[in-house]
């Protein structure tokens, strides 16, 4: 029997589109012999879509997004007799019906209430498993500002920051700006706190250019994060693949940009098409020493175990080119494409790397069957009838 694989993809997030095509990319490459694939896209409302016609990226070229709830069933993944299913929701419920049940889901998702621990926790509801990170290693990836102080209290290297909150900044924007500018001058780069694929992100050489930077920033998120810009700047990608007990990292890649920040369009569009971050101009793998890749493995790896991540992952990193130094830049713990051009430069193939994730899905799900969730005790056949004060009358 094959295994049931629920793979969802789009999500509430400005990464909507890109997490579009990363979820179709993972379906064409599930190897079908093995997996009944789901496709449930998640849309931009909340919804949750089901065809067999979200295979193929066609489904979505040259169409209103949000149009496609009146084309296709609304469903819901949820506990049917205790059984994690998918189930097709009508307007009157009492018609609604189980469409299957599902040994696993791939969330194929990027950005704010889908890679953060949103959906991740909606799934430990549920008791499904579930590919990639969980809930606190999702959470902590997603903002850069807790990423970054969880790795300088562990001692790895990552550029000093400050963060604030939009409305700190509104309420004094000039003690925010001189404050700036005495920790760290200019240029500086202004980024939202908890966005990926390079939105929202520019660079300030001027306290008018930080303004400019900052009201952008806080146009897509209520954090904001600004860190010194390396004016000798390399950038370096590198996965990580399993989990705490096992991992390794893959091949380094260097990508390439025709501006000082690689944009979301050089990421995703430079070849004129959809490909997800195979389109993305880069050296892989990246024309660096050997010392300085074997460092940026290991490293990988110390990030990936340090906040307890799973599944495969992708950790940026800034070379200050006056001196070498490596930096720890962000991860994704859901990244674009999978990361899968890493993994084939590495020698695994993508359908061998989507059965990998799926193991350690797995894996993780019979570790959680060992853990108690109850605890039983007569404390309801004690409990008074205290009503709306709560245990506030209780005298120890």
């Amino acid at each position: 029997m094959k295994t049931r694989v629920a793979v969802l993809f789009g999500g509430r997030s400005v990464e909507h589109e890109v997490a579009i095509i990363s979820g179709v990319q993972a379906m064409r490459y599930l190897d079908a012999d093995k997996y009944e694939i789901f496709p449930v896209y998640l849309g931009k409302q909340g919804e949750m879509l089901y065809s067999r016609d979200f295979l193929d990226i066609n489904a979505f070229k040259h169409k209103d997004l949000a149009a496609l709830k009146s084309e296709y069933p609304n469903v819901l993944l949820t506990l049917v007799k205790g059984v994690p299913t998918l189930v097709e929701v009508k307007k009157d419920c009492k018609k609604s019906k189980p469409l299957s049940p599902i040994d696993v889901v791939l969330p194929v998702v990027h950005g704010t209430n889908c890679e953060d621990g949103t959906l991740q926790g909606y799934l430990e509801l549920l008791g499904v498993p579930y590919a990639g990170c969980g809930v606190m290693s999702s959470a902590l990836g997603m903002d850069k500002d807790l990423f970054k102080r969880v790795l300088q209290a562990a001692g790895l290297p990552t550029l000093p920051h400050l963060a604030f909150s939009a409305k700190d900044w509104t309420e004094d924007p000039a003690a925010w700006a001189a404050r700036i500018e005495d920790t760290f001058g200019y240029p500086v780069i202004v980024k939202p706190a908890n966005l990926g694929s390079s939105v929202g992100i520019a660079k300030a050489n001027t306290r008018e250019e930080l303004m400019d930077a900052v009201d952008l920033a806080a146009s897509f998120a209520p954090k904001l994060l600004v860190e010194r810009a390396v004016t000798s700047l390399r950038e370096i990608n590198c996965s990580v693949l399993g989990d705490v007990d096992d991992c390794a990292a893959s091949a380094c890649e260097e990508p390439f940009t025709n501006d000082e920040i690689l944009s979301y369009q050089e990421k995703y569009l430079s070849s004129g098409s959809s490909k997800g971050m195979t389109s993305l101009k880069r050296k892989l793998p990246a024309e660096i020493p050997a010392e300085m890749t074997a460092q940026i493995q290991e490293l990988s790896c110390r990030v990936f175990r340090l906040i307890g991540a799973s599944g495969v992952v992708r950790i940026d990193y800034l070379i200050d080119g006056k001196d070498n130094t490596v930096y720890v830049n962000e991860i994704n713990t859901i990244p674009g494409s999978l990361s899968f051009y890493l993994w084939e430069a590495t020698g695994l193939p993508y359908t061998k790397l989507l059965d990998r994730l799926i193991e350690l899905a797995f894996k993780r799900a019979r570790s959680k069957e060992r853990l108690m969730f109850t605890y039983e005790t007569n404390i309801l056949e004690s409990a008074q009838g205290f009503g709306a004060k709560g245990a506030k009358g209780c005298k120890g």
